[in-house]
């Protein structure tokens, strides 16, 4: 199998990429830094792309190194032959691998395997040929009556010889791949309710749905509702059609032995390979589905983890709550914890005047801008709280409800217990409410990233698939915005490319006893980050105010003397000409990107990021995102009315359709059918999380807590 030609061909890249790719890959280079810094070798892949190669890469390997035991498991037995031989070598799946091993896999006691222990593999055979065409089946079976090997009668072996070839026609690889193909093609897939109905699972408690057809979201809910006893779920499939298939197969007519082949292709569907086919093909589509939500989360996660900070403000956390009252934190535009109180300001003790009065004096003594409040319960109270309070202040302030996902779970944590070993658990969630609002990045990565919410059926994926996903998305995020080295955390730092746990303590604990870093080069002093973890991380790593201004950008340090060529190419230097550099795309342009990296010994799309990082050195691509959408006043679910618009910001993305903010605490759903005009196959076509967006209510339950919105808002209002 030649790896690199099947995936330069399946990502539709050059093979010397493809090549390129697999060996940065084996040589222990990051996602990050082969998407970054070697452009010129993959053809500029994107990390997604190259996380899905690497993916891809370990799955083809596997199957080769499953194929040669396959292959050494069968030549041991001595049973492997040519035809054998070439069909391994062209299976494409793990599944086809197994098929074609099947038959030569050590078995558990099996009806047939009895049968073949009392000798009856002749009689099987000879069955199975269908060649007699005279005489009776009865004189066929006479010769294998032997009591001791426990064959008393004629119908015992003829029996016997039935279950042989049964387990034979099971084991034949390609009559299993048509069947599999069949039961993927016309299969239905039907759940019932399990004993009594469960309203959780109402919607599928007499259900059906094509096996081609079903959407994987509906999936893993039949299988969650199996899961929890609520559920009966089966794929069903024409015994009569498959059967035909069988007996085209095995079947041939006008033998003594016909008939008995036929009742045993018929056995051998109903006992053997129906059951088996259909779990295969159920661990199919729940594979497909959990390889799709997890891409959905990814996907979400994303633009979450990237969500513009709130930068230079003093931020308020509250974190809502009613008879243990609301936790108050508030920290410097930095997120330097400057103070903690707690307020009761919803039932049951509504102490409304003294609430407003301490939270003023907060405002007012640290000069707080804005407000971050945690979603969870008595998020509404609180919210009615806050805006009624900034209508009474002199200062501006303006407020945000922030998703509270994973809070508690960071809070709880030894990471929140080292950073706040004084404060009680809750006060630390409200700071990471807080700093949430300022600078999501930094303060996500503290929390495993399935409790941050922004999925479907997290909890019933694999584990190590998904960790390893969304592990990839925050490592792509942490790398494209790069860290300020000098008041990163470890938990931000180990994201960094090149930096494990340990090496990312070994930073900030040199950074503690020798003060901030001044230079990049300095990194290397670190004790245990040798010369290729330096290579990997020192992109991604700025130092604000270091003396070489390149310190501060994502240019690498193998490529800072070309930086200064091409800076000297049109007689520019950063720290005098900072007004000129806006001009530097122009000026290249006007000379030949080509003729200028060569001139640089670059490749151009290394020129074009360079471009870039020397026209804004230090610049934050989040900044280039729509600001977050603060508000200042405050919203009921009973002041809906169908018809109106509204802004809003997009919290989650799933198959069906998107939830959004639209500030009455209850998030609405745009169906997938009300996102756009045009036919939309995924919602992540058209929104991902983060997006302020505009719609228009369509109904409203306040008893069920369920807002229907739609994004076709210009055809509503010309139609009405």
């Amino acid at each position: 199998m030649d790896i690199s030609k099947i995936l330069a061909d399946e990502f539709n890249i050059h093979p010397p990429y493809a090549d390129n790719i697999i060996k940065l890959l084996d040589d222990g280079n990051t996602i990050p830094f082969i998407a970054r810094y070697r452009k010129e070798m993959t053809g500029s892949c994107d990390d997604q792309v190259l996380r899905e190669l690497s993916e891809r890469l370990i799955y083809l390997r596997n199957l080769e190194k499953r194929r040669q035991e396959i292959k050494d498991s069968i030549t041991a037995l001595e049973k492997m032959t040519e035809e054998l031989d070439r069909a391994i070598d062209n299976a494409g799946t793990l599944a086809e691998l197994e098929d074609l091993y099947r038959p030569y896999r050590p078995k558990r006691r099996t009806r047939a395997a009895i049968a073949l222990e009392k000798g009856l593999r002749p009689l099987a055979d000879e069955i199975l040929k269908q060649q007699i065409k005279s005489g009776s089946l009865e004189e066929l079976a006479k010769p294998f009556i032997d009591p001791e090997k426990g064959v008393e009668t004629v119908e015992e072996a003829i029996s016997g010889a039935k279950d042989i070839i049964a387990e034979d026609v099971s084991d034949d690889a390609k009559t299993r791949k048509a069947l599999r193909a069949f039961m993927n093609r016309a299969g239905v897939l039907v759940s019932c309710a399990d004993k009594e109905e469960n309203p959780t699972y109402q919607m599928y408690a007499d259900y059906s749905e094509p096996v081609r057809k079903i959407p994987g979201y509906r999936v893993l809910a039949i299988n969650r509702g199996e899961k929890e006893g609520a559920l009966k779920a089966r794929i069903e499939l024409s015994d009569e059609e498959a059967l035909s298939v069988l007996n085209k197969a095995f079947v041939k007519p006008g033998s003594i032995t016909t008939e008995s082949v036929k009742e045993s292709v018929e056995d051998a569907w109903k006992r053997l390979i129906k059951p088996s086919i259909e779990n295969e093909v159920r661990n199919e589509l729940t594979e497909q589905a959990s390889e799709q939500a997890i891409g959905v989360f990814a996907l979400n996660l994303k633009p979450l983890f990237l969500s513009p900070p709130v930068k230079d403000k003093v931020a308020l956390g509250l974190d809502p709550a009613y008879r243990t009252g609301c936790k108050i934190a508030v920290v410097d535009a930095t997120g330097k914890l400057l103070e903690t109180s707690v307020i009761y300001p919803t039932p049951p003790q509504k102490k409304v005047e003294e609430s407003e009065k301490e939270l003023k004096r907060l405002i007012t003594k640290h000069k707080v801008d804005v407000i971050a409040i945690g979603n969870g319960t008595a998020s509404k109270e609180s919210e009615i709280f806050v805006a009624g309070l900034i209508d009474k202040l002199d200062r501006k302030v303006s407020y945000m409800v922030v998703s509270e996902a994973g809070a508690s779970v960071y809070s709880a944590s030894k990471l929140a217990a080292s950073e706040f070993p004084e404060l009680d658990v809750s006060l630390r969630s409200a700071v990471s409410i807080a700093r949430r609002l300022q600078d999501p990045l930094a303060e996500l990565v503290k929390i495993d990233p399935k409790s941050i919410g922004v999925g479907q059926y997290q909890h019933d994926m694999p584990a190590a698939r998904l960790d390893r996903a969304l592990s990839g998305v925050v490592e792509d995020c942490v790398n494209s915005v790069g860290v300020d080295v000098n008041t990163a955390s470890v938990s931000l730092l180990t994201y960094i490319s090149g930096l494990n746990a340990a090496a990312a303590k070994n930073v900030v604990a040199y950074r503690e006893e020798n003060g901030k870093f001044k230079s990049r080069p300095e990194l290397k002093k670190v004790p245990r980050l040798g010369p290729k973890a330096y290579e990997q991380c020192a992109g991604f790593l700025r130092i604000p105010g270091a003396k070489n201004l390149l310190d501060n950008t994502a240019v690498h340090p193998e490529s800072y003397a070309a930086a200064e060529k091409l800076l000297s190419l049109f007689d520019l230097k950063l720290d005098r000409d900072a007004d000129k550099l806006g001009s530097l795309k122009e000026l290249v342009n006007g000379m030949g990107e080509e003729k200028v990296a060569i001139e640089c010994g670059i490749g151009v799309p290394t020129l074009r990021d360079m471009i870039l990082e020397l026209q804004k050195p230090g610049r934050d691509i989040r900044d280039e995102l729509p600001p977050a959408l603060l508000r200042t006043d405050v919203m009921d679910i009973k002041d809906l009315k169908p018809g109106m618009v509204l802004k809003g910001t997009v919290r989650n993305v799933i198959d069906f359709g998107a939830f959004v903010d639209i500030g009455v605490h209850q998030d609405g759903l745009v169906h997938i059918s009300e996102l756009s005009d045009r036919f939309v196959k995924h919602p992540s076509e058209v929104v991902k999380v983060g997006d302020i967006v505009s719609v228009a209510v369509l109904a409203v339950d306040e008893a069920k807590k369920r807002i229907s919105l739609t994004m076709k808002i210009q055809k509503r209002e010309l139609s009405s």
